[in-house]
């Protein structure tokens, strides 16, 4: 007997035929909508007839191959008479094996190598991002109760929950895609969902290099900056591939330190064996139970970490993560939501004023500058590019200032005719201060790679 057949529960005699007044007002309905409700009314019987648990036990292969048989069936069984050509068969015999493995839909996208992201804006609109730039896609979900239904699926599958009484969510996929969703009544417009992709083979620095996001020499002197254990704070907007970047530093850290990351959601890919992932965890159903960074910050202490890093700093736990860099936990990373070096610091006094210590704000600026040793400004420029800007290093306290020296820069020059950003790379001339402790470390670079060289990468 096949698998095929073992998975039917019932027999298809017994299933109730579509009645003719439901035919008469498929008929009348316009082409996508008759669909959509064919494919939701399979949909629905499959669900009826398969043993979810049987299919558990057989590889994702064996599970379309088995859907696709049944749901076959049903299709040249019940509705013969559908205005649907071989194409739009064979699509949504598809669609339905995402529905029930996956995530309907979004499915395609989700396997879509040139996606980054995938914003959803309810169930008619849904787009994507290749190359930083935004596309509508075909893509529709039948009403809000299906997108809802996919929502739903995501959360589930790694601990989390979204309801009326907690209507936003931060979760992930299986892969480590990061999601958020949000429903009514928070979303007016029916419930929206933001996926921003993993990729299964994340970016190296040479792959920076390649896409001009930097120069050879300030992939240099970030891989000086980190095996010299400097505190580096990544700073840049959304989408301006802080991530990444973070991502590419932590390949410098070697592989005998004992590496903790903290995160709300888990997308961070180090290839170290010696990694411990922490992440938060929302309140329960009660509003009980929540733990955030801050608490994993103050716990990781006690964990005998060599490298801290911290996905993401939002809140408080900006003073915690201070506190370690200034107490002998040197080579922290973190990233940071901020659009200069200069905004990221003021960024800073902001999140650690919200942990409720009386600190004098020059108090609070002195922390600062003999915590963090370098800032690394990544944007995603107007044509869609992401590129380094800016390595700037925290040279201490004026007065009431903290100093900062830009060593390496980007200097754009204009906008091309196909709407492509024209500018170069250049040092500022400066030898940062911290080129001593690099000395020290084995790490010792020429003079001339800080000299000004703007005609060297112009046009670039």
């Amino acid at each position: 007997m096949s698998i095929a057949a073992r998975l039917n529960r019932k027999s298809s005699k017994s299933a109730p035929k579509p009645k003719a007044g439901q035919r008469g007002k498929e008929k009348k309905s316009d082409h996508t909508d008759h669909y959509f409700d064919i494919k939701t009314r399979i949909h629905d019987r499959l669900i009826d007839m398969i043993d979810l648990s049987l299919l558990d036990t057989l590889s994702e292969a064996e599970m379309r191959s088995e859907i696709s048989k049944v749901a076959e069936g049903l299709l040249w069984e019940e509705f013969q008479n559908a205005p649907l050509n071989l194409a739009e068969r064979k699509r949504m015999l598809s669609e339905i094996q995402d529905e029930v493995i996956g995530l309907g839909p979004l499915e395609p996208y989700i396997k879509d190598p040139t996606v980054n992201d995938i914003l959803v804006n309810g169930y008619k609109q849904v787009y994507v991002e290749r190359s930083g730039k935004l596309e509508l896609t075909p893509a529709r979900f039948k009403d809000d109760n299906h997108l809802r239904k996919i929502i739903d699926r995501i959360v589930s599958l790694v601990g989390r929950r979204i309801d009326e009484s907690q209507p936003l969510c931060d979760a992930r996929l299986l892969d480590g895609s990061r999601v958020n969703a949000v429903i009514p009544p928070l979303a007016i417009d029916g419930p929206s969902l933001s996926i921003r992709k993993f990729s299964a083979d994340p970016l190296e620095v040479q792959d920076l290099i390649n896409f001009n996001s930097l120069t050879p020499e300030m992939a240099d002197l970030m891989d000086g900056i980190v095996k010299a254990r400097l505190n580096v704070l990544i700073s840049g907007g959304t989408g301006s591939g802080k991530t990444t970047l973070l991502n590419c530093l932590s390949r410098n850290i070697p592989e005998d330190e004992r590496i903790v990351t903290i995160e709300d959601a888990a997308e961070l890919q180090l290839k170290q064996d010696h990694v411990v992932r922490l992440e938060t965890r929302p309140a329960n159903i009660e509003g009980k139970g929540e733990i955030d960074q801050r608490e994993l910050v103050k716990n990781c202490l006690r964990m005998r970490p060599d490298r801290i890093i911290i996905g993401e700093c939002r809140a408080s736990e900006a003073l915690d993560m201070l506190q370690a860099m200034n107490t002998g936990h040197d080579g922290s990373l973190t990233t940071i939501h901020a659009n200069t070096p200069r905004d990221a610091l003021m960024r800073l006094e902001t999140m650690v004023s919200m942990a409720g210590l009386n600190l004098s704000p020059l108090s609070m600026k002195r922390y600062i500058s003999s915590a963090v040793d370098v800032i690394i400004q990544a944007t995603r420029l107007v044509d869609g590019t992401r590129k380094v800007i800016s390595i700037t290093e925290i040279s201490g306290m004026e007065g009431e200032m903290i100093t900062m020296q830009e060593i390496f820069g980007y200097e754009q020059t204009g906008i091309s005719t196909q709407g492509k950003v024209e500018g170069y790379f250049t040092a500022r001339g400066i030898r940062p201060k911290f080129a001593d402790k690099l000395d020290r470390m084995g790490r010792t670079f020429p003079a001339e790679m800080f000299h000004v060289n703007p005609l060297a990468r112009k046009g670039a």
